[in-house]
């Protein structure tokens, strides 16, 4: 098994279209990145065959990121059932009932859940489309967040523009702040409304930056991401 670097702080999403493409792309890598992200878009492409396979015969650290939500007893089943697959973070919905849920799936494993608050791809105009109530976008993701790790999350997902605001609150001493949306400097956002470069997320307070198109569809992924490393310092 390789020895895995230091720095874990970059989670690399392997958004490509199933298990032997990502577990190439994990190669191509190589020592480079040591923490990765299998998500909804590969479930049906053997994702929980790679994140198992990363796991076990390459000694990386996995994240699993289903959003999952569900009534509790639901989610409590799919977190024990997912935890005998010795992952690191898992993600699921804030709501309080569902976290408390997962936290109970999950007891007697390592694994982290970690409570999406609002997803990155999503600004005020998106929120009122759902029919969520009137607020300011932070204000809204800090409440989130609070009542989250109240419920036990052992983290949260959220912007890089709303990490510091997490990282303040008396709730968050101990926990993990993840940020999606990350870019660097000069990057196409995507369908990401909440962004900021790697160096800016990790200064603002967060644990984790996860980033995927910039790395798996740069023309060298691997330099891509030695770069990212880099800028982190």
């Amino acid at each position: 098994m390789p020895n895995a670097p230091q720095d874990d702080r970059l989670i690399v999403a392997l958004d490509v279209p199933n298990a032997l493409e990502g577990l190439q792309m994990a190669e191509d890598l190589g020592p480079a990145v040591s923490f990765y992200k299998i998500g909804l878009g590969m479930l049906t492409g053997g994702g929980l065959a790679l994140a198992n396979e990363l796991k076990q015969e390459h000694g990386k650290r996995i994240f699993l990121d289903m959003k999952l939500f569900d009534i509790a007893n639901t989610v409590e089943n799919a977190v024990r059932g997912l935890s005998q697959f010795d992952l690191d973070f898992l993600t699921v919905h804030g709501d309080p009932h569902v976290v408390r849920a997962a936290k109970e799936g999950s007891s007697g494993s390592n694994m982290k859940i970690l409570a999406v608050t609002i997803l990155t791809s999503m600004n005020r105009r998106d929120l009122d489309a759902g029919l969520i109530r009137p607020g300011d976008m932070e204000e809204l993701v800090l409440e989130r967040a609070a009542t989250a790790f109240e419920a036990g999350a052992d983290g949260v997902i959220a912007s890089p523009q709303e990490a510091r605001a997490i990282r303040a609150l008396p709730q968050s001493t101990s926990k993990l702040i993840v940020t999606p949306g990350v870019r660097p400097a000069g990057a196409e956002a995507g369908d990401q409304k909440r962004i900021a470069t790697p160096a800016q997320a990790i200064a603002e307070g967060a644990d984790h930056i996860v980033v995927g198109r910039p790395i798996v569809k740069a023309p060298s992924p691997v330099e891509a991401a030695r770069a990212i490393l880099a800028e982190l310092g």
